[in-house]
C-alpha cells in the first residue's frame, strides 16, 4: 500500500472573493478543514456551512466551495493513496462534517505537514498513521451528526479540566471561559458528556489524587492542595465518595498490593 502527499496547507487565509471550482475534480484526494464559514456545493445545491467543517473529496469528484465572509481560512491536504480504508470507504464524500474537536483535527494537518517536509527515518510510516488518524476522526464525526453547536468549546473546557484538575474550578469560572450562562453551561455539559461539569472536576481530582497516593511521597494534606482542595476533610469526603475508601486506606492498600 502506498500513500503520496502532494501538499499540506495549514491556516491558509484567502480574500472574501475566494472561489475553488473544479467541476471534474482532481486526480487525487483532497481533504479540507474550514476555519471560517463557507458556501459549499453538496449533492446538487449550494448552501452555507459553519466553520470547523471537514470535507473529503475523492478523485474525480466535483469540488466547489467559496468564501462567504471577508475572509476564508482553511487547512487542506492533497494526496494519493491506495489504502482500502479509503478506496472502499463508506464515509459520505464531498459532504461537510462538523468536527467536534477542530483544534485537535487541525493539529493533525500541522503534524502531517512536518512529516511530509522533512526526511525523517520513519516518514512514510508516520504519514500513513496520521492520515489514518485523520480518517478515523472523520468517521467519528460522521457517526455523531446530532452534536450541539457549542460542543467543541465544551470539549476544550473538558480537556482543560482533565489536564489541570487542581485549578480553582467553579461553575461561574467555567461558564465565563466558554461565554455561556452558568445554567446553560450545566445543561449543555451534562447533555454532551453525561456528567455535570463540577462532578467532572471532582472525578478528575480523585484520579490525580490516586496517582499521587500510589506513586508520590507527598503527605495527604499536600496531595489535597495539589488537587485543588483547601482543607483535607473536604478532600477526604469527596475521595471516599468516588473511590469507596479514605485516601489513607487507598495508599495503604496500594502499598500492600505492590509487596
Amino acid at each position: 500500500m502506498t500513500t503520496t502527499i502532494y501538499y499540506v496547507g495549514c491556516g491558509a487565509a484567502h480574500p472574501g472573493d475566494f472561489l475553488y471550482d473544479f467541476p471534474e475534480g482532481h486526480d487525487f484526494w483532497l481533504l479540507i478543514l474550514t476555519h471560517t464559514p463557507a458556501e459549499i456545493w453538496v449533492q446538487g445545491s449550494i448552501r452555507e456551512y459553519p466553520a470547523n467543517c471537514a470535507v473529503l473529496f475523492r478523485p474525480g469528484q466535483k469540488i466547489w466551495y467559496r468564501a462567504c465572509s471577508e475572509q476564508f481560512v482553511n487547512d487542506w491536504v492533497r494526496f494519493d493513496s491506495d489504502e482500502s480504508y479509503l478506496t472502499e470507504t463508506s464515509l459520505p464524500l464531498g459532504v461537510p462534517l462538523q468536527m467536534p474537536d477542530p483544534g485537535y483535527f487541525s493539529k493533525l494537518f500541522q503534524l502531517l505537514a512536518t512529516e511530509n517536509y522533512f526526511q525523517y527515518d520513519y516518514r512514510e510510516l508516520s504519514i500513513g498513521y496520521l492520515l489514518r488518524l485523520l480518517y478515523n476522526k472523520l468517521l467519528e464525526a460522521a457517526r455523531h451528526t446530532d452534536r450541539q453547536p457549542d460542543e467543541h468549546h465544551l470539549l476544550e473546557l473538558r480537556k482543560r479540566i482533565h489536564n489541570n484538575p487542581g485549578y480553582a474550578w467553579s461553575v461561574p469560572v467555567m461558564a465565563e471561559s466558554v461565554h455561556l450562562s452558568p445554567s446553560y453551561l450545566q445543561t449543555l455539559y451534562k447533555s454532551a458528556f453525561g456528567v455535570s461539569c463540577m462532578e467532572d472536576v471532582i472525578q478528575s481530582r480523585v484520579r490525580l489524587a490516586k496517582e499521587l497516593l500510589v506513586y508520590g511521597s507527598q503527605r495527604i494534606a499536600d496531595i489535597a492542595a495539589l488537587c485543588g482542595y483547601q482543607n483535607v476533610e473536604h478532600f477526604s469526603r469527596q475521595f471516599r465518595r468516588i473511590a469507596g475508601c479514605t485516601p489513607r486506606a487507598f495508599r495503604s492498600s496500594a502499598g500492600e498490593a505492590a509487596e
